[in-house]
């Protein structure tokens, strides 16, 4: 069984609730050097990000390592703090601004499962006390035989065995065993946005489909929504209802994925897509080959930052005074390119300013 015999979410998304809505958001790292660390330079890790994800919706994040997937999962999160700019509000609360029990309260309703089943588990602690712990801190459960009952539910909804795995440890399981008891603590305090970092990427091809259609069913069943962070199109393809993809810290062109697959308008989308292996042995040898390295986030490319890799590029492209267009070629399907004025029925709506105003990073 592959990944790619999962089944579409069957459910749709509320598209009149915003669970989370993301604007221009960065996350710049410093670089430090000296004797009194002074800062020399950023990483521009993630350098305006925006997107809104609705109740029970799956956006799939796509793009090369090093493009900031995992870093706008984790800053969202505010696991890595502080942030640069930008605002990410969740249910009209700018996450950024809360603090103290208002900041606990969040954590509560914004949850991640992590990408490494192995380092992710405390080897230390058994699985009642890994998938268990949230709900003591929370408060969630009155005393320990109240929390067994709630962790073997849990075990359950993620298809182990509730009274044998309940008391073992993480080195007896298997990676696929553990990443669903990743899941499990993950859904114990009931959330209502999960970050997905990647979670099927260390498992193998016919575990991953499992895991996918355990996502499903518990988003169908919780109302649950994802942030799916991937590199592995295929499977971001049957598990989201839209799809961001993303380089060198930007977005280059969202769409919901049915439309994104079938009609990609942005040159890095193209290449990407026809780089999925084909199961046809006489399908034609990828046309839109990637050529060249993902430029360094330290000091990216003046203008649209995939103009050295396009072979598309113009001279407007690589100015750094020329801001980059960003076109709605179709209902919700955006993109960052000048390719997008050759749609029929695009219409400008926006563009990314260039040029870089460090003070902002400090």
């Amino acid at each position: 069984m592959s990944a790619t015999e999962t089944a579409r979410p069957t459910k749709g998304p509320d598209t009149s609730r915003v669970v989370l809505s993301v604007r221009d958001l960065k996350k710049w790292f410093p670089i430090r050097k000296g004797l009194f660390s002074r800062v020399v330079g950023h990483v521009k890790a993630v350098d305006g990000v925006s997107f809104d994800i609705h109740a029970g919706e799956t956006l799939g994040l796509v793009g090369e390592s090093g493009c900031g997937k995992t870093t706008v999962g984790r800053t969202i999160l505010r696991l890595n703090d502080p942030v640069t700019a930008g605002i990410a509000e969740f249910h009209g609360q700018d996450v950024f601004e809360l603090q103290g029990g208002d900041l606990r309260a969040l954590r509560r309703r914004m949850q991640i499962i992590f990408q490494d089943p192995y380092s992710s588990l405390n080897p230390r602690m058994t699985v009642e006390s890994i998938v268990g712990e949230a709900l003591t801190v929370h408060g969630m459960v009155a005393n320990k035989k109240e929390r067994r009952e709630r962790v073997q539910d849990l075990l359950e909804k993620c298809g182990l065995d509730p009274i044998r795995h309940i008391t073992r440890y993480p080195h007896e399981f298997s990676g696929g065993q553990r990443q669903r008891i990743g899941i499990a603590r993950a859904i114990a305090l009931e959330p209502e946005l999960i970050v997905c970092d990647e979670p099927v990427s260390a498992l193998d091809v016919s575990i991953q489909a499992q895991v996918i259609n355990l996502l499903q069913r518990l988003q169908e069943e919780m109302g649950i929504a994802y942030l799916f962070i991937a590199h592995g199109l295929a499977v971001v393809e049957h598990i989201s209802h839209r799809v961001a993809v993303m380089y060198l810290g930007r977005i280059a062109e969202i769409a919901d994925t049915e439309t994104l697959y079938a009609n990609p308008v942005h040159p890095y989308t193209q290449a990407l897509l026809s780089a999925i292996p084909s199961p046809d042995p006489d399908a034609p040898l990828n046309p839109h080959p990637l050529e060249g390295e993902v430029p360094t986030p330290i000091n990216p490319p003046a203008g649209c930052r995939f103009h050295p890799r396009c072979r598309f590029a113009e001279d407007r492209c690589k100015s750094n005074t020329t801001p980059i267009p960003i076109y709605e070629v179709g209902p919700g399907h955006r993109v960052a390119c000048i390719l997008g004025e050759n749609v029929d029925g695009a219409k400008r709506v926006g563009e990314l300013v260039h040029g870089d105003d460090e003070t902002s990073a400090s």
